[in-house]
């Protein structure tokens, strides 16, 4: 039994694999203490139900603190083993998962095979609006083979199926106690809910006895306040409020690097800010639209201005330098005035105005971002009315309603994964309605594929046409910069799948 990466998967064909649980933080951490956190990307809409998490606040206190999911992509990238201790295939079809014994939720209910086929049920019930809908719905059939043993037959072969559940939507519920579970936030994981204001804070407590004794779970509990206001942020953190923030400000970032008492802890991920539009609403049903407002942006300005330097020119494409298969050498769709122009012209333009919504709550300097795109527009005929938006509610009210706006991916660990959650046809978080038989084609085909030269191949052209074809502006990868107090010590490695070391930092962090 050992640890595997998602290469060293893909490498061996899943054939007769076998995947452990391990990773025990190398330094020594000190139990005790209360951690304060204030963490941007909270909602008052926010719940304890996986199905609607979205952004930062929910991942970091939901699959990070007080769920559980059946695998964890640990801190250097590896796959292991969270309510699922093992698991193996031989054709990447058939996958039999064996749970973890001695495990209970808040409630003292034993965790058992029955809440797995349960809690990934809800994903695909009638009217579950759930990200993770395309993950679960490739399930074909789920089967109970003993209390700790589930057994998972795919509509077809995916090589990156225990990558999959770990995806921040999998929680794991108590079976038959589901609603009670999401109403009070009763999971498995190391911290148990005291209290939950839905877009103000969450307290939670350690849990005594719990499975990752000895390895993580440092803090006796924890305060996530939600400071969605990137200034209040972090003058919290400046002022001794919290003792650690997420999303640096890099207007401020010179205050908290002068400070002797921050610290600013920076990884580079797959993390990419974007502007989607509609495909299926004018004027974005065009292609050469479509390709005229990829080449109206400066991608090197954004890069410097916004993100400071922190992140790298991007190729309206979400797969990330952090990715397997990622294509660096694809020709960059650059700033070209004049070539927009003439794409205008092939859409029978000489000019367009159209409306581009925007707030902070999407991704740091969003509106700056916008307002810069809406100045190197203007070059090549096209004006753009920046629309401030409220930043509460924004991803309820504005994402997958308004026909363009800013959003944030924190991208994937895979390229199935990123493709199937928001490029493929008819996914809830499909944020463009991109239709491309070609790309759907090579989805599947890339899916099922366990051969890697040739899965290169097939993610090199679904890359190409993501950023030809489709209907997201993506220019700029960000990485993910959080700062800390110097009370708090850090693991030895930190995750870059998402942010606040990949939404861990709760369960992995301690006092110094």
């Amino acid at each position: 039994m050992h640890q595997i990466s998602r290469r060293g998967l893909i490498g061996t064909g899943a054939a007769a694999s076998v995947l452990a649980a391990s990773g025990v933080p190398a330094i020594s951490m000190r139990r005790g203490g209360t951690l304060r956190i204030g963490v941007a990307g909270a909602n008052t809409s926010d719940s304890w139900d996986g199905r609607t998490h979205s952004d930062s606040y929910m991942i970091t206190t939901g699959h990070g603190c007080v769920f559980d999911c059946l695998t964890e992509i640990a801190a250097d990238g590896t796959l292991r083993g969270e309510l699922a201790e093992s698991w193996e295939s031989d054709d990447a079809k058939t996958w039999v998962f064996n749970l973890r014994r001695g495990v209970e939720f808040h409630n003292g209910k034993p965790f058992g095979a029955d809440d797995v086929i349960e809690s990934l049920n809800i994903h695909v019930a009638e009217g579950a609006k759930s990200a993770a809908q395309p993950i679960v719905s490739a399930i074909a059939s789920m089967e109970k083979m003993g209390n700790h043993r589930v057994k998972f037959t795919l509509e077809s072969p995916s090589a990156d199926f225990p990558f999959l559940m770990s995806d921040y939507h999998l929680l794991m519920y108590p079976a038959g106690g589901i609603d009670e579970a999401i109403a009070k936030g009763i999971g498995t994981g190391l911290y148990r809910v005291e209290d939950f204001d839905p877009g103000v804070r969450a307290v939670v407590s350690r849990v005594d006895g719990h499975y990752k004794d000895g390895s993580f779970g440092w803090f006796d509990g924890a305060e996530i306040i939600a400071i969605n206001d990137a200034s209040a942020r972090m003058n919290a953190l400046l002022t001794g409020q919290v003792d650690a923030v997420n999303r640096v400000d890099f207007k401020t970032e010179p205050l908290l690097r002068a400070n002797p008492a921050i610290r600013i802890f920076e990884v580079t991920g797959n993390q990419h800010f974007t502007f989607p539009m509609l495909t299926n609403v004018d004027p974005f049903t065009q292609v050469s639209i479509r390709q005229a407002l990829k080449h109206s942006v400066d991608r090197h300005e954004m890069v410097e201005k916004i993100l400071q330097g922190h992140g790298a020119v991007a190729n309206d494409n979400p797969i990330g330098p952090a990715n397997q298969y990622f294509d660096a050498d694809m020709e960059l769709n650059a700033y070209d005035p004049d070539r927009a122009k003439s794409l205008l012209k092939r859409a029978g333009l000489n000019g367009l105005s159209i409306d581009l919504s925007a707030s902070d709550a999407a991704f740091p300097g969003a509106v700056d971002a916008a307002q810069l795109y809406q100045a190197s527009a203007k070059a090549a005929g096209i004006d753009i009315n920046v629309v401030r938006e409220p930043a509460d509610g924004y991803w309820s009210n504005v994402w997958l309603k308004k026909p363009w706006c800013a959003c944030y991916w924190g991208g994937r660990a895979t390229e199935d994964w990123m493709f199937s959650t928001a490029y493929e046809s008819g996914v809830p978080w499909n944020d463009t309605g991109w239709e491309s038989a070609r790309f759907q084609e090579l989805l599947l085909k890339g899916r099922v594929e366990l051969d890697s030269a040739k899965r290169k191949d097939i993610y090199t052209e679904m890359q190409m046409l993501v950023s030809r074809e489709g209907g997201t502006v993506i220019p700029m990868y960000a990485n993910y910069v959080d700062a800390h107090s110097t009370k708090l010590a850090a693991p030895d490695v930190i995750g870059n799948i998402w942010q606040l070391d990949s939404s861990r930092f709760i369960e992995r962090w301690s006092f110094a």
